[in-house]
């Protein structure tokens, strides 16, 4: 009885659809919400940002709005662009023109949410969040 109650069977397994990603899978109005660290001199400053992402489901984005906070300095940033790819397996990377690059693990199930971890840009930081879809 426990088995089957916990358990799995090979054969429900076996008839659940495998999920594949691409960019099509990011489509539609998300906002991001992140924490972390800029690094500048050998010193960590506290960052944070709530931004929204307009993902065009093609490989392009729009940020059309963002407010970020640097070691307590707010900044309001305006429309920014950029662009992103999403594999098979939904990883992927994030890159804003002139920005940060980020990678990404989009949820397999829709792209409801997205997972970034900023890996490159013009001031080195520890930085992650997450990316929920508000609106398509």
């Amino acid at each position: 009885m426990i088995a089957m109650t916990f358990g799995t069977s090979d054969t429900a397994r076996a008839q659940t659809p495998a999920q594949t990603c691409g960019v099509q899978t990011l489509h539609g109005l998300y906002v991001f919400d992140a924490h972390g660290w800029n690094i500048v001199g050998g010193e960590a400053q506290p960052k944070a940002i709530v931004e929204g992402i307009d993902f065009n489901g093609d490989g392009t984005l729009v940020s059309p709005f963002a407010t970020v906070s640097i070691n307590g300095f707010i900044v309001h940033s305006a429309a920014s662009a950029g662009s992103y790819t999403v594999d098979p397996d939904c990883t992927g990377t994030l890159t804003f023109t002139g920005g940060p690059s980020f990678d990404i693990f989009v949820d397999p199930r829709g792209g409801k949410q997205l997972w970034l971890i900023q890996t490159g840009g013009p001031v080195p930081a520890v930085f992650e969040g997450t990316a929920v879809r508000v609106s398509h």
